[in-house]
């Protein structure tokens, strides 16, 4: 027992070093900006660029209606395959995963291919572009949020409360914005900051459809002129991103509070 126990520690242990040693690295060496002492003055150069605050903020936004039109999209979608076409779920959920396989340059060529040209000329304009780029992260985001709701969906009787619902005379449009979307709150939750995560990071479709815009193709340009900058915008990035996953932990948690005292009364 104490061997094993000591294995699992060990490998806990090679884990750990694994990941917080470059986490640790970059993190100091963004510091080295100013010679000879350690300093915030990369982190101030940063916060001081107007483009930094320009493509959070515009990447923010693409990410909102992303989510927008995710939820929109799948949720009566996965609904509905759950109450009365279980027999598609398997190949839905195939086709939700297949952004995991097909390469984000792929999508972003299609897209311009498709729409640049009559009778959309989407590429033309400013909105066009931004619905191109809403569309691809619409895309990119489906297995996230897919499998999120699925799951939530699966955790709750649907047909019972459908039934119920009608029974009380709601419509669909009822039964679903006010039965299903407050029984999934936990699930849309999830999904959208893993959405919120995926767009604000991405770089490929944003730099082929909008350039700097993205905070993304912003994170690439200073990588490639200003070495510390580079470095504390990894480590910006990588509290952001950790920052999503704790508010996704905060929900659940609740959540489960919530249920936990709901059961005990």
């Amino acid at each position: 027992m104490k061997k094993r126990s000591f294995w699992s520690w060990l490998w806990i242990a090679i884990g750990t070093l694994y990941f917080i040693l470059p986490l640790y690295s970059t993190f100091d060496f963004s510091l080295r900006a100013r010679k000879g002492v350690l300093s915030f003055l990369a982190y101030e150069r940063i916060f001081k660029d107007p483009n930094f605050w320009s493509t959070i903020e515009f990447s923010l936004v693409i990410a909102i209606f992303t989510i927008i039109v995710s939820i929109l999209l799948v949720v009566p979608t996965a609904y509905w395959i759950r109450l009365r076409l279980p027999k598609l779920r398997v190949m839905v959920e195939f086709i939700s995963m297949l952004p995991f396989v097909v390469p984000a340059i792929v999508l972003v060529f299609g897209l311009i291919r498709v729409f640049s040209g009559a009778p959309f000329f989407l590429t033309n304009t400013y909105f066009g572009t931004y619905v191109l780029l809403v569309a691809g992260y619409v895309v990119l985001a489906l297995p996230f949020v897919f499998r999120a709701v699925d799951t939530g969906l699966a955790a709750i009787d649907v047909r019972s409360l459908t039934e119920a619902a009608q029974s009380l005379g709601a419509n669909w449009g009822t039964i679903i914005f006010r039965v299903i979307f407050p029984n999934l709150r936990v699930a849309i939750l999830s999904s959208a900051f893993l959405t919120l995560a995926t767009v604000i990071g991405e770089y490929t479709i944003a730099s082929f459809l909008v350039g700097i815009k993205g905070f993304g193709p912003y994170m690439s340009l200073i990588g490639q002129n200003k070495t510390y900058e580079s470095s504390s915008l990894a480590i910006i990035s990588f509290l952001l991103t950790w920052a999503f996953m704790g508010m996704i932990q905060l929900f659940n948690r609740g959540k489960a509070d919530t249920s936990a005292l709901a059961g005990a009364r």
